[in-house]
């Protein structure tokens, strides 16, 4: 499957969203200190984009639906490098945020596009795989990206921005590839999408899991955010170690998301495998205060990588079987906005827990959040 230059162009655009915050977050601390920027407003340029991710992916998936995924895809992909590399010429808080704003926008129109096209080409078996390898990449990327911002950043931080314009030569290759073989939409009007889409949007199954989804997001970013915080405080980490660390849990998940999780699902069952990865993932969260030697601390990342890989591409792959080919953009697009919102919420959700608990209640109450989402999967819902 990997031979198939149409998936190779949909994963390197799909990838592409991980370097929304990626990219800035290693230079995070030059920027404040150069453009004297507040500390307590300039955090958001890492995790604005996730709100604009979340409010956009939804209505520009059924956008995709209605007049073709690469009509969105295509115009995304350049946007995201102009508003992307657009940041180098800021120099003040405010037309920072906007152009990072706009970079989310952009990148939800990707990831709602790019992930309509994978539903549709592929079925069964197939895209049960072509999903854990796009699963897979963003993991993967999401090491990459943040190494390659920081060796940018160390030049100048400006120089960091201009990696963004790795879109423009991917909407080439999209251009080029998909436009040779995708078969035309056709849906007949605007009207009978938005009538097929309320239809399937009145199946409960599918609010679910577009719930247990985004009950993923809060847990898997509770251990971004504060594990290297946790592991400053406990050992004295510094960046190269909490990066180890972060990207033990990355590779974890990489691994075993494109096959793993297929595996697992096929042999008891999509709930199941579902549950036993919810599982991982809440046993490593609560032993995470336990430890302070470094071989069990990557373990345990690594383990919850494990149980983060073999969730996601089966909670999108049920998603993905109950939705309609034609409406794949808008249901799996509504899926990346859930997900990116989770994200946006975990610490609005998580982080009180540290004025009552300190930090060992923030992974506590995050693998609470995993206790009642694998929950949520054997509600008798049909």
């Amino acid at each position: 499957m990997l031979s198939d230059s149409r998936l190779l162009v949909l994963l390197a655009a799909g990838s592409l969203t991980t370097m929304a915050g990626g990219v800035v977050a290693p230079i995070l601390p030059e920027m404040v200190k150069i453009l004297h920027l507040d500390p307590r407003f300039a955090g958001n340029l890492v995790s604005l984009h996730c709100l604009t991710i979340a409010i956009t992916s939804p209505p520009l998936g059924i956008l995709a639906d209605r007049i073709g995924r690469l009509r969105v895809l295509i115009p995304s992909l350049i946007l995201f490098a102009l508003f992307g590399m657009a940041g180098a010429l800021m120099n003040s808080l405010g037309p920072l945020l906007v152009s990072r704003g706009l970079l989310g926008a952009a990148s939800g129109g990707i990831a709602a596009a790019s992930l309509g096209l994978l539903g549709s080409m592929y079925e069964g078996k197939a895209r049960s795989q072509a999903l854990g390898y796009a699963t897979s990449t963003l993991t993967i990327t999401g090491i990459i990206f943040p190494l390659l911002g920081g060796l940018a950043g160390a030049v100048n931080w400006r120089f960091a921005f201009l990696l963004y314009g790795l879109g423009l030569p991917v909407a080439l290759l999209a251009n080029l590839l998909l436009n040779q073989k995708q078969p035309k939409q056709t849906l007949s009007t605007p009207r009978s999408t938005k009538q097929q889409l309320a239809e399937v949007l009145q199946y409960p199954q599918i609010w679910l899991l577009l719930l247990i989804i985004g009950l993923n997001s809060v847990a898997m970013y509770a251990v971004v955010i504060y594990a290297p915080l946790y592991l400053k405080q406990t050992i004295g980490a510094g960046t190269i170690l909490n990066g180890i660390v972060l990207a033990s849990r990355a590779i974890g998940a990489a691994l075993v998301s494109a096959i793993g999780s297929r595996y697992l699902a096929q042999s008891l069952g999509t709930a199941k495998a579902i549950a036993i990865g919810f599982a991982l993932m809440a046993v490593t969260l609560v032993t995470i205060p336990f430890l302070n030697q470094i071989g069990w601390i990557l373990f345990t990342a690594i383990l919850f990588g494990v149980g983060f890989g073999i969730t996601l591409p089966n909670l999108y792959d049920s998603l993905a079987g109950l939705a309609p080919k034609e409406l794949g953009s808008s249901v799996l697009a509504a899926a990346t906005g859930v997900s990116f919102l989770g994200q946006f919420l975990s610490p609005v959700l998580l982080g009180p827990l540290l004025n009552f608990s300190g930090m060992e209640g923030v992974f506590y109450g995050a693998a609470g959040v995993t206790v009642i989402a694998a929950t949520l999967l054997f509600l008798p819902i049909r």
